[in-house]
């Protein structure tokens, strides 16, 4: 168990690693932070930094002599970084979830082995491959590279009229994984988080909005019924504990209408803070940044009750250059996370809106 004083390390120094640096700061502790880049969003605001690639173990064993515990910010991190750190004692979550959740057919596999629906799936390495998979899922359907996709790169839609093997050579027929298209009628994400000792706490469930693939709203409460919320927390809590998860981690999921009822179908797992779980800054008792923290330095978990009815907008690109009209108004809590360039999809900030329960 930490204590205040003591350094959190961070592997990755982007808007997720800033806002992690923030929350620990208020706990009293030191953040490192440990990333390749020059120039990071995170570099504001912790103690101290290691820039170093991530596959440089010299500078990886000193970075974990220098800190009590750590974590990661993003799940791209390789896995002999994670296993640096976990043989060091300092890793949480454990290489295993970051393993797990780094391959789509890893992870579709890990979850409907537990019985928890998941979209139909198929492995493609091979042209011959591809064509057992379409045989298998149909049209439309999905294909996405095994790794390193995230906000809707590295996967394409199969249609009826699509020339499956040119979107492969397009991705780079790199191994992949074809899915079944889901039907949904929303993008739902439930954010909760896990301690060492097993505890178990979730925020309430979110209604998600998709701007050309990237997060743009963000809403609380989701609007479904209560027995659907139960069960997303119910399908997040198996998951978590089913990797012996420790941390806060992010289950999205898909609600499909069926017959007039509710079900609900596994997307992805985020095993880390989550861009759905920004309102909890303002509008939980405690943010999910917080509860990472105290998760992962083994302290008790927080509150995650919420204060009121939550909107969430992402600022993207050239949305943050509203920022002087979102200070200005009442009650709008704005977040920037210090880019010099707004790119085009780029996250910039984010602002959350609380409203009175009804």
């Amino acid at each position: 168990m930490l204590k205040p004083g003591d350094t959190l390390g961070i592997l990755g120094g982007g808007q997720l690693g800033r806002m992690l640096a923030l929350a620990a700061a208020q706990l009293g502790l030191k953040v490192h932070v440990y990333v390749p880049d020059l120039d990071s969003p995170a570099f504001d605001v912790v103690s101290d930094r290691t820039i170093a690639p991530y596959d440089d173990e010299e500078a990886l064993a000193w970075f974990a002599g220098t800190v009590e515990a750590a974590t990661y910010e993003f799940e791209n991190i390789p896995s002999t970084t994670a296993t640096i750190l976990d043989r060091a004692g300092k890793l949480s979550p454990s290489p295993r979830a970051l393993a797990t959740t780094q391959d789509r057919l890893d992870e579709k596999s890990f979850v409907a082995a537990l019985g928890i629906p998941t979209a139909p799936f198929a492995e493609v390495s091979t042209e011959a491959g591809l064509a057992r998979a379409l045989a298998a899922i149909g049209r439309p359907s999905v294909l996405k590279t095994r790794r390193f996709g995230y906000d809707g790169k590295g996967q394409a839609m199969i249609r009826p009229e699509t020339d499956a093997v040119a979107a492969w050579a397009a991705l780079g027929r790199v191994p992949c994984i074809l899915e079944g298209f889901v039907a949904f009628e929303r993008e739902l994400s439930v954010v909760a988080a896990r301690s060492r000792s097993g505890a178990f706490a979730a925020y309430d469930l979110c209604n998600n909005e998709h701007r050309h693939h990237i997060l743009d709203i963000t809403r609380v409460p989701a609007g479904v019924s209560a027995a659907t919320e139960r069960r997303a927390v119910e399908i997040a809590a198996a998951i978590a504990a089913a990797l012996d998860y420790v941390g806060v981690l992010t289950v999205e999921m898909f609600l499909v209408r069926q017959d007039g009822a509710e079900t609900l179908v596994v997307n992805e797992i985020a095993p880390r803070v989550h861009n759905s779980g920004h309102w909890t800054i303002e509008g939980a008792v405690t943010s999910q940044f917080e509860q990472h923290v105290r998760a992962v330095c083994g302290w008790p978990l927080g509150s995650t009750a919420r204060r009121g009815r939550i909107e969430m907008r992402n600022l993207l690109g050239d949305d943050v250059e509203a920022w002087p009209s979102l200070l200005a108004e009442p009650g709008a809590h704005l977040h920037l996370y210090g880019k010099t360039e707004a790119r085009p999809g780029r996250k910039m900030g984010h602002v959350t809106r609380i409203f009175p329960l009804d």
